[in-house]
């Protein structure tokens, strides 16, 4: 039996997360949604947590600072950002190598399209 691959879905509305995990398990992912950044390396270092394929992190509401960046940076999973024009054209988000970025407006059919084409 071929194991899913396991996305990884940080965003801090609880409406936009569900309906990307609904429409990602639809297609076939196994999705877990995150509220923060912060839970996310928790779970990293859990056991019960199946490890993410790929990373979608919605930068609204997110606080991040360098040391998050780079454990961020450090995961050996491509990471997409989700973002308004005031996130994505942040410094520090320029210059962070993200497999994709995708700014608003998009929908989630578009997310699940992009994390399909990755997950080949």
């Amino acid at each position: 039996m071929r194991m899913k691959p396991v996305i990884w879905i940080i965003d801090s509305q609880q409406w936009p997360r569900a309906y990307l995990r609904a429409e990602l398990i639809e297609r076939g992912f196994e999705a877990i949604g995150f509220i923060e950044l912060a839970d996310a390396f928790t779970a990293l270092l859990h056991p019960s947590y199946a490890q993410p394929y790929l990373i979608i992190i919605e930068l609204r509401d997110q606080s991040i600072g360098r040391d998050e960046l780079n454990i961020l940076a450090g995961l050996p999973v491509p990471i997409i950002a989700l973002g308004g024009s005031v996130e994505l054209n942040a410094e520090w988000v320029k210059q962070f190598h993200w497999a994709a970025a995708l700014q608003r407006p998009f929908t989630i059919g578009q997310i699940a399209d992009l994390v399909a084409t990755l997950a080949l």
